[in-house]
């Protein structure tokens, strides 16, 4: 090979690398969710969106690539004073996206050193403004403060702060036990206002319970006194029906049956025994000759009026004093 044909070859490799370099150059593909900034000559060009673009060889720079989706940035626990004078370790997490790539890359030098000394900053003051309790219950409250102050102060760098997360708020080791023990007394003292309020709920329903057995006992006792009163009532109403009517029958018998003085004597001597029998009762004795007197004032009177009337025209009667 001579020499000419070894410098051809060799300039025409070196005319191929330099088209290769100057096409990789030219073409650039910018991935979805990304953006590209190009820089001609140093200064600013153009912004390019997703797909496929040229540039000039040697003369167009593309910087890297901005990413658009939403970004999360973990910070390191950072020591807090609240407004009680307590150091209190906070972590945080900071949520953000990217809306303006030419703003996030030239108007900050470092875009998370940036974000994070900001954020410890407006952490700070938030913070120390409210005491140790405000702190730890209060979560919300200072997500959403720092979100507001962050959100006005990351506009001019084309951020939008999605949201801010306190990951974990830890206090010292002696006001963690205080508090334990504080919470630990806060249990017992509700367990015991619990079983108090137990014990007095069974005693209650256990109250009512009796109350309404005493009641419905009473009731029960009143309604049954009522129907035996209605029964004995109803009883003795029949029973002097019964012996009225059979009175009646017994009268309208003798009356009918026209008995003579010498029968009723009989029956009443039948009948003697059985009215001395009764307790309470006195024998009386009527002499002879004053039944004699008494028929015939019951024949005066127009004829035999009861059986006693009858049997006391013959002889001795006996009757209840």
């Amino acid at each position: 090979m001579s020499v000419a044909t070894a410098a051809t070859l060799v300039v025409g490799i070196g005319l191929g690398l330099i088209v290769l370099i100057a096409l990789a150059r030219t073409v650039r593909i910018v991935p979805q969710a990304s953006t590209g900034l190009v820089e001609r000559l140093g200064r600013y060009s153009r912004t390019l969106d997703p797909g496929l673009h040229f540039l000039i060889p040697f003369f167009d720079r593309l910087r890297p690539l901005v990413d658009m989706r939403e970004q999360v940035v973990a910070f390191p626990p950072q020591p807090v004073i609240t407004q009680d004078n307590v150091t209190i370790s906070i972590d945080t997490v900071f949520y953000f996206t990217v809306t303006d790539a030419f703003r996030a890359t030239y108007q900050v030098a470092n875009l998370l050193f940036a974000i994070e000394q900001l954020t410890v900053t407006t952490l700070r003051n938030v913070i120390g403004s409210l005491s140790l309790e405000e702190a730890l219950t209060s979560r919300d409250k200072i997500n959403a403060d720092l979100r507001i102050v962050l959100d006005e102060a990351t506009e001019r760098w084309g951020l939008r702060v999605n949201r801010i997360e306190l990951k974990s708020i830890d206090p010292p080791s002696s006001i963690q036990e205080a508090m334990e023990k504080q919470m630990r007394a806060e249990r017992e003292r509700r367990a015991v206002i619990i079983n108090a309020e137990g014990v007095k709920q069974a005693q209650i329903t256990t109250a009512e319970g009796e109350k309404q057995a005493a009641i419905l006992t009473a009731e029960g006792a009143r309604q049954a006194t009522i129907l035996t009163a209605e029964a004995a009532k109803e009883a003795a109403i029949l029973n002097a029906e019964g012996e009225a009517t059979a009175t009646l029958q017994v009268f309208k018998a003798i009356h009918e049956g026209d008995p003579t003085p010498d029968l009723l004597t009989y029956q009443y001597i039948q009948n003697l025994p059985l009215v001395a029998d009764g307790q309470a009762m006195k024998l009386m004795l009527i002499p002879s000759d004053a039944m004699a007197s008494m028929g015939a004032v019951a024949a005066l009177g127009g004829g035999f009026q009861t059986g006693k009337e009858a049997a006391a025209s013959q002889g001795p009667a006996a009757g209840n004093v």
